[in-house]
This record gives C-alpha cells, sequence and structure tokens, in this order.
C-alpha cells in the first residue's frame, strides 16, 4: 500500500513570528507548509506546487491578501481561508467577497485553526453524496457530477457555493437558519459566524439568479433564515 501523500497548506503571511508559529504547530500535525511573505511570493508559488488550501493575511506588501484571494480564485477552486487582525465588517465580507470560503481574526488560538482546516477539508473532499440531481425551475444541479446548470448554460461555483445549493435544494421549501446552514455546510455550527452565509448567499444568487435583486430560487425568510423555492 502506498503511504497517503501529506496535506499542503499554502500559508501567506508577512509578520516572520507568526508565520513560524503557524508553521510549526501546522507541521505538528502532519500538514506540509509552504510559506509567502508577499502576496507576490504567495501566487508565483501557488502557481508553481499544487496545495490542498491557502492562508492568506489581508494585510500584506504590495499585493494584499484581497488581491490574491481573487487572484487565486480565478485560478482554482481550492478552498481559502482569510486571516485578519481587524475584526470589523467590512474587511470580513470583503474577503468572503473576493473569493474565501472562511475567515479567522488575529488573534486566534492554533487548535481553532486546526479545526477550521480540519472541517473546510472535510467538506471540500468530495460532492456532496445525494446520488441524483435536482430540477428546480430552470436549475439542473448535479451533485455526483460536482456541475450546475441554468437553462442549459453550466454555471461556475465555487465549492462552498455548491454544497450551499446541493443542501437547499436537496431540502425544497425548508427554511434553514444560518446556524444550520452554517452546521451543515461548513461544519461549524454555532461556532461560526452568519455572515459566512449571508455572503456566500449572495455571491450564489449573482451566478443562479436570473434577478439577483429580485431571487426567484434562493429567497430570504425574514428572521428565519433561508430556502429554496421549488
Amino acid at each position: 500500500m502506498s503511504p497517503v501523500d501529506p496535506i499542503r497548506i499554502l500559508a501567506v503571511e508577512d509578520d516572520d513570528r507568526i508565520r513560524a508559529a503557524m508553521k510549526m504547530a501546522l507541521e505538528s500535525e502532519g500538514f506540509v507548509i509552504h510559506e509567502a511573505a508577499t502576496g507576490e511570493e504567495a501566487l508565483d508559488s501557488f502557481r508553481s506546487t499544487p496545495v490542498s488550501m491557502v492562508l492568506i493575511d489581508i494585510m500584506l506588501p504590495g499585493a494584499d491578501g484581497f488581491e490574491v484571494c481573487k487572484s487565486i480564485r480565478a485560478m482554482s477552486d481550492v478552498p481559502i481561508i482569510m486571516v485578519t487582525a481587524r475584526d470589523n465588517a467590512t474587511d470580513i465580507v470583503a474577503g468572503l467577497e473576493a473569493g474565501a470560503d472562511d475567515y479567522l481574526t488575529k488573534p486566534f488560538e492554533q487548535d481553532v485553526l486546526h479545526a477550521r482546516i480540519k472541517a473546510l477539508l472535510r467538506r471540500t473532499a468530495g460532492v456532496l453524496d445525494k446520488g441524483t440531481h435536482f430540477v428546480v425551475g430552470d436549475l439542473d444541479i448535479r451533485p455526483d457530477e460536482g456541475r450546475v446548470f441554468r437553462a442549459g448554460a453550466e454555471i461556475h461555483l465555487t465549492r462552498t457555493e455548491f454544497r450551499l445549493l446541493c443542501e437547499l435544494a436537496a431540502h425544497p421549501d425548508k427554511v434553514f437558519s444560518r446556524e444550520a446552514l452554517l452546521d451543515r455546510v461548513w461544519g461549524y455550527g454555532y461556532f461560526g459566524d452568519g455572515r459566512l452565509v449571508d455572503v456566500h448567499v449572495r455571491r450564489l444568487r449573482t451566478k443562479v439568479e436570473p434577478d439577483p435583486g429580485n431571487p426567484r430560487y434562493v429567497v430570504t425568510v425574514r428572521g428565519l433564515g433561508y430556502r429554496l423555492d421549488a
């Protein structure tokens, strides 16, 4: 039996001490860490070395974390966690809008980072185990293939967006609270932040809705959460 390939993570952090501590902690958990101190180094490394996940600090010299995230997302669906020292809604939402799957605010405990990484890798390891595809209006959602079509044209979704859509489509007309979606899609339960759900719903709507400002499929149920209208 061949040995299991190690999970490789690209850690993008300009503070040498933080990057070294992160590297030491994650390597002790069996991960292989590739380092970058600038946005440009991160993109060069990402293009040359395949990784399973990227951790990106927002405040970087040169190209900042938002730019790096957008560039990586344009090339790949690899899971991305943004790291920020500023716990404000603007930075967090901007990071998620740039294509990040999750975020952490500094300072954070290394076991929290490890738990987030494991949860994110676990849910991006494959598509949902649903067996058949879902047809909702002009949406054709195929979990086994990891593909979705609207009116016959394929739509590109990130893995997180796809899992969110599949979870809603598997239970049409059921209202999901943000906490329920965090648990079922992110695997975080009440330890997560509802802004993750809100931003990903907004991004999902821009791709699957004919009119994102007046959603037909992924609708908001005020005070309760979200549902997919069949």
